[in-house]
């Protein structure tokens, strides 16, 4: 695994199963290690740890982001365009409510993106994201 180092993360959750429900089934994490209190995923690469924490999990705040309110606590991935696309249209047909549905953010602008942000079943908060041009991700 030399080369880019890996990103982990670990967030709180209010009941595995509906976990691995959510990011193994649905999103179609690989899940890794678990244990009683926490599950390991494969997210795209990286390794997201889910610990049972009832009561901490969820997003609380927005912020204002070109005319949307965004969940400030959020993690997600940057996905190539048709991935995206056929993710957003995955979450669609399984019924998931979008907090900001899939658009394209910063039209004609440095930064254009195709956006999208939804929660877990613990009220956690994820955003995907492509790029038309991936030298726009750090773009000033």
């Amino acid at each position: 695994m030399a080369g880019i180092p890996l990103f982990h993360l670990a967030f709180p959750v209010d009941d595995l199963a509906e976990a691995r429900a959510f990011y193994g089934g649905l999103l179609g994490c690989p899940e890794g290690r678990s244990s009683d209190s926490w599950v390991d995923f494969n997210f795209y690469g990286h390794q997201i740890v889910a610990h049972l924490s009832p009561g901490e999990a969820g997003h609380r705040n927005t912020s204002a982001v070109d005319g949307d309110d965004v969940p400030v606590r959020h993690f997600g991935a940057i996905l190539p365009m048709p991935e995206w696309e056929a993710l957003a249209e995955k979450l669609r047909r399984a019924g998931v409510k979008f907090v900001i549905e899939p658009h394209v953010r910063f039209k004609g602008e440095v930064g254009e993106q195709a956006t999208m942000f939804f929660l877990d079943p613990s009220g956690n908060a994820l955003e995907f994201k492509a790029f038309a041009d991936l030298n726009q991700v750090f773009a000033k």
